[in-house]
Protein backbone atom coordinates (compact mmCIF):
# COMPACT_ATOMS: atom_id res chain seq x y z
CA UNK A 1 0.00 0.00 0.00
CA UNK A 2 2.88 2.39 0.63
CA UNK A 3 3.70 2.17 -3.08
CA UNK A 4 0.33 3.73 -3.80
CA UNK A 5 1.02 6.50 -1.31
CA UNK A 6 4.36 7.29 -2.93
CA UNK A 7 3.00 7.60 -6.45
CA UNK A 8 -0.01 9.61 -5.26
CA UNK A 9 2.10 11.94 -3.14
CA UNK A 10 4.62 12.47 -5.90
CA UNK A 11 1.89 13.35 -8.40
CA UNK A 12 0.08 15.59 -5.90
CA UNK A 13 3.25 17.46 -4.92
CA UNK A 14 4.16 17.98 -8.57
CA UNK A 15 0.71 19.29 -9.44
CA UNK A 16 0.59 21.54 -6.34
CA UNK A 17 3.77 23.22 -7.60
CA UNK A 18 2.24 23.57 -11.06
CA UNK A 19 4.94 21.44 -12.67
CA UNK A 20 4.75 19.19 -15.68
CA UNK A 21 6.53 15.86 -15.49
CA UNK A 22 9.07 17.29 -17.92
CA UNK A 23 9.75 20.35 -15.74
CA UNK A 24 10.22 18.19 -12.64
CA UNK A 25 12.53 15.85 -14.53
CA UNK A 26 14.62 18.80 -15.68
CA UNK A 27 14.87 20.16 -12.12
CA UNK A 28 15.99 16.74 -10.86
CA UNK A 29 18.29 16.06 -13.83
CA UNK A 30 16.44 12.92 -14.83
CA UNK A 31 14.14 11.86 -17.65
CA UNK A 32 10.43 12.63 -17.96
CA UNK A 33 9.86 8.90 -18.53
CA UNK A 34 11.24 8.21 -15.03
CA UNK A 35 8.76 10.64 -13.45
CA UNK A 36 5.90 9.07 -15.43
CA UNK A 37 6.88 5.54 -14.42
CA UNK A 38 7.25 6.52 -10.75
CA UNK A 39 3.82 8.15 -10.78
CA UNK A 40 2.29 5.05 -12.39
CA UNK A 41 4.04 2.74 -9.95
CA UNK A 42 5.79 0.91 -12.78
CA UNK A 43 9.27 1.77 -11.51
CA UNK A 44 10.73 2.62 -8.13
CA UNK A 45 13.11 5.54 -7.77
CA UNK A 46 16.62 5.08 -6.42
CA UNK A 47 17.43 6.22 -2.91
CA UNK A 48 19.26 9.23 -4.36
CA UNK A 49 16.16 10.16 -6.37
CA UNK A 50 13.92 9.84 -3.30
CA UNK A 51 16.21 12.16 -1.37
CA UNK A 52 16.30 14.63 -4.27
CA UNK A 53 12.50 14.59 -4.51
CA UNK A 54 12.12 15.16 -0.76
CA UNK A 55 14.59 18.06 -0.83
CA UNK A 56 12.99 19.60 -3.91
CA UNK A 57 9.47 19.47 -2.46
CA UNK A 58 10.68 20.27 1.07
CA UNK A 59 9.06 17.21 2.62
CA UNK A 60 10.55 14.34 4.57
CA UNK A 61 11.45 11.09 2.87
CA UNK A 62 9.12 9.40 5.37
CA UNK A 63 6.22 11.53 4.12
CA UNK A 64 7.07 10.88 0.49
CA UNK A 65 7.32 7.13 1.08
CA UNK A 66 4.09 6.92 3.06
CA UNK A 67 5.51 6.43 6.56
CA UNK A 68 4.33 9.81 7.79
CA UNK A 69 1.20 11.96 7.55
CA UNK A 70 1.25 15.61 6.49
CA UNK A 71 1.25 16.68 10.13
CA UNK A 72 4.42 14.66 10.79
CA UNK A 73 2.83 11.83 12.76
CA UNK A 74 4.13 8.39 11.88
CA UNK A 75 1.99 5.79 10.16
CA UNK A 76 2.40 2.27 11.53
CA UNK A 77 0.96 -0.80 9.86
Amino acid sequence: MRENLFKERLRDLRIEKGLSQEALAKALKTYQANIAEWEKGKKKPSMDSIISLAEYFEVSTDYLLGFEREDGTKIFL
